[in-house]
């Protein structure tokens, strides 16, 4: 039985998304992904989306959800450093990865090398 394992930030459009991506692409034997945020945002985050393109995963599709579109109960729950306090998630395991939001950041080369190391420790 896969483990269930869910992503949360605040807009739901960066480092959730990229995260699920990764678990989606990486665990997808062992591991059911979701992400969502507490204030959701509009859309994904562009760059995100191009991000995951540069390492075959595409998010072209997915979009910002809130906390009551994932499971009620989690395996997992890790929170992305966002700074506020998430609503209770019932879950066995909680972890906060303490990222920083490169939403809105400037690519320097590309957004792979801006943006990569911030949501891929």
């Amino acid at each position: 039985m896969a483990l269930k394992v869910g992503f949360i930030c605040v807009g739901n459009s960066c480092r959730s998304q990229m995260a699920e991506g990764f678990a989606r692409k990486y665990g997808k034997d062992v591991i059911e992904a979701f992400s969502a945020g507490t204030h959701p945002a509009s859309e994904i985050d562009p760059n995100a989306v191009a991000v995951m393109k540069e390492k075959g995963i595409d998010l072209s599709e997915q979009y910002p959800k809130l906390l009551k579109d994932i499971p009620s109960e989690l395996d997992i729950l890790i929170t992305m450093g966002c700074n506020v306090e998430c609503p209770f998630v019932p879950c066995k395991i909680k972890e906060d990865w303490g990222l920083d939001d490169p939403v809105g950041k400037k690519f320097i080369h590309s957004p792979l090398q801006t943006l990569y190391p911030t949501c891929h420790r």
